[in-house]
């Protein structure tokens, strides 16, 4: 069966710095589209960072642009969030997420979208 697990979330001062992990296994082919979300306590889930596989597009919410990264590892089937400049509103739980399809963009930052999802992994950014 499909699993994504989540790893390397933590504390971080604000201004730090973590990089997230999503393995994916018992899916050798991967993912056509990808995606990171979060979710704080009170609040609805709501997408962060998006990657398509075909013609590498990446798409991102505006609050995290220039300061977050989505990547991947066709050989470790794993995929990434690097976060840098973290800042006390990134406070969430993570959750990674993977679709058979390859989503068009309008449709990359929808969390109904998406068919597979990690158990989320806590991200604190705290003084």
């Amino acid at each position: 069966q499909v699993q994504l697990v989540e790893s390397a979330g933590g504390l971080v001062q604000p201004g730090g710095s973590l990089r997230l992990s999503c393995e994916v296994s018992g899916r050798a082919s991967g993912y056509p589209t990808m995606g990171w979300f979060r979710q704080a306590p009170g609040k609805e889930r709501e997408f962060v960072a998006a990657f398509r596989r075909g013609d590498r597009k990446t798409y991102y919410r505006d609050s995290v642009k220039g300061r977050f990264t989505i990547s991947r590892d066709n050989v470790k089937n794993t995929f990434y969030l690097q976060m840098n400049s973290l800042k006390p509103e990134d406070t969430a739980v993570y959750y990674c997420a993977g679709t058979t399809s390859s989503l068009i963009l309008s449709s990359m930052g929808r969390k109904e979208a998406y068919d597979d999802w990690g158990q989320g992994t806590q991200v604190t950014v705290s003084s």
